[in-house]
């Protein structure tokens, strides 16, 4: 990745719930969007090398919406999870997920929580800045959701 973009946040839950909250369309929905005027209506996911997976990303007032899609180049579970975007630029994305403190149990891990890792190349369309902040919101969305679950 050339001058690739990080966000983390932590969510404080075991790393199981963390997971499935963030592959399954059922959860993704809930979630994945940038701004409380925002929705994710539908998404599909097929997490396996070579899987495609699609979330309708819309406004609310459905003024404007898109698709987010991609293919995966690498999937371990609790571990890792990297994909290609659809477009013309193909941009890389990696996702990690640590516990933390890692080696904890289960148990204790689910008091301290699961560290994401977000990185992923920036697009030529608008301000670093601003693609950071909205994929840091989503991340934060992301936290708020597994958190109430």
């Amino acid at each position: 990745m050339e001058n690739p973009i990080t966000v983390e946040t932590t969510v404080n839950a075991p790393m199981e719930k963390v997971w499935e909250a963030w592959i399954e369309p059922e959860h993704i929905t809930h979630w994945a969007f940038a701004s409380s005027d925002w929705e994710a209506p539908t998404a599909e996911n097929d997490l396996q090398v070579g899987g495609k997976f699609t979330t309708r990303m819309s406004a609310k007032d459905k003024s404007a919406g898109f698709d987010f899609t991609g293919t995966y180049t690498d999937v371990k579970e609790n571990e890792l999870i990297e994909y290609d975007m659809d477009g013309d630029d193909h941009r890389h994305v990696k996702v990690e997920f640590k516990e933390e403190p890692e080696g904890m149990s289960a148990e204790a891990s689910a008091k301290e929580g699961v560290k994401i890792t977000v990185i992923f190349d920036p697009e030529n369309e608008n301000p670093i800045e601003m693609q950071k902040d909205g994929w840091q919101a989503i991340s934060g969305n992301f936290k708020k959701y597994v958190e109430s679950i």
